[in-house]
Parts: structure tokens; sequence; C-alpha cells
């Protein structure tokens, strides 16, 4: 899939009113970037935090079809078809970059070299349990990476995603019933609504409110119970 972006533009599929929805959570995501770390980033809106890496920053990117070093989107430019993502979208790859066998590339994710990985989901329930990769009686194409990206415990899961689907059911829930990726496994949440710790344990944990919502609210648009932090902070934003 021939994926371009314009000078200066960060989303290359952006449009108003979901794309600010859809930048408030990237702008978060990319807070958890750290000098020297090595990163997967999922397909969609996780790819697109890496927009937001801030200048002398070094991460690391990696993607399961084998590339270390991941650029930003080509310009038109600059496209190369036989330069693609996991997701089949043409991409760059910047200086000192690598490209290795799938069989490398998943030794590097199950042995818990990657220390962070951002995804999409479908359902996180409040225990860290992800289901990200079928609804039953969808045609799918397979379940990609994310089940290997989520199995290691070095490896730290962040999700990001809409707080609620398009029916306005929370994709937030006490237990998942869809297939699962994996249990216990994510850490973090960021939605358009807030920011969620997970405690694999004790369940989820409110730390940060966008500035359009109260407590109250995210309580309405939940679907399971939570504890809210002694100091709830507004949902923070990395500045482009």
């Amino acid at each position: 899939r021939m994926t371009t972006r314009t000078e200066g533009q960060s989303d290359p599929e952006a449009n108003d009113a979901a794309a600010e929805m859809r930048n408030r959570i990237i702008k978060r995501a990319a807070l958890e970037f750290h000098h020297g770390i090595y990163a997967n980033l999922g397909i969609g809106m996780p790819m697109l935090a890496s927009n937001y890496i801030p200048p002398g920053m070094t991460v690391h990117l990696q993607s399961e079809n084998g590339i270390m070093g991941l650029g930003p989107y080509p310009l038109p430019n600059e496209v190369d078809p036989d330069l693609i993502n996991a997701g089949k979208q043409t991409v760059t790859n910047i200086p000192g970059s690598s490209f290795f066998s799938s069989d490398d590339s998943f030794a590097m994710i199950r042995g818990g070299h990657i220390n962070l990985t951002i995804l999409g989901a479908l359902q996180v329930s409040r225990y860290g349990d992800l289901a990200n990769w079928m609804i039953p009686g969808r045609l799918v194409k397979g379940m990609g990476g994310a089940m290997d990206l989520v199995s290691s415990h070095k490896t730290k899961v962040i999700v990001t995603m809409e707080h609620q689907d398009k029916k306005g059911n929370s994709k937030i829930v006490d237990s998942c019933n869809l297939p699962l990726t994996g249990k216990n496994c994510v850490d973090m949440i960021i939605t358009d609504k807030c920011v969620f710790e997970v405690d694999k344990e004790k369940g989820l944990v409110l730390t940060e409110i966008a500035e359009t919502e109260d407590i109250p609210s995210i309580v309405g648009a939940t679907g399971c119970e939570f504890v809210v932090a002694p100091e709830v902070k507004p949902m923070g934003q990395i500045k482009s």
C-alpha cells in the first residue's frame, strides 16, 4: 500500500475531528519514548507516534518483517515500492538501519530485546488482557506479530485507542469477550479521554484526564471499575 506524507504533515490520513482525537492520543504516547530504546509500533495510530520523536532523541524502530531503523513515511519523490513495513505501507529507512530475516526479527521480539511496543486494540480488560486481532465472523488475514510482541515481560506494552467504539460501547471492559491476543500483558492504556496505568493484580489506575473530561465522564464511558490515583494530572502532550 503506497503511503506518503507531505512536508510538515504528521498524519498522512488526517481529517478534522477524527485527526484531532488521534493526535491527542499520539502526542501522549510519544512521551513514552526515551533515548536509545528499541521500539515496535503497530499499524495505524501507533505508527504515527514516531512523527513526534523529539529532535536529538534516538529511538530504534523495528518492524516485524525485518527492518531495524524505520524512518517516516516517504515524500512522493522518495517512494520505494520494495521498502514496506509489516502492514505493507511504504516507508523509509534511516542511516545505519539494517535488514534481516523474519526469524531474526521474532527472536528479537520473543527474546525481550524490544523495550517498548505501542499497539491498537479492540478491547482491553481491567487486568491488562488484550484483544486486538479479530472479531468472530469477520475475515482476517492473520493475527500478525502482536501475540509475540506482548509475550515478553521485558517489553512495555502500551495500547492507544479510542475510548469507545462507534456504537458508544466502552473498549475498556471488565473481561474481554473477543479472542485474546495476550493475558495480563498491557501496562498502559492511552485513549482520547484519559490515561490508565494497569496493575496486573489490582486493576486500572486513572492517572491523567483530557481537558475535555472529568472523573464522572470517565466513569460513565468505562466498562469496568478503576481506582483514581491520588494525584490525577492533565493528559500530557508532547511539544510538536
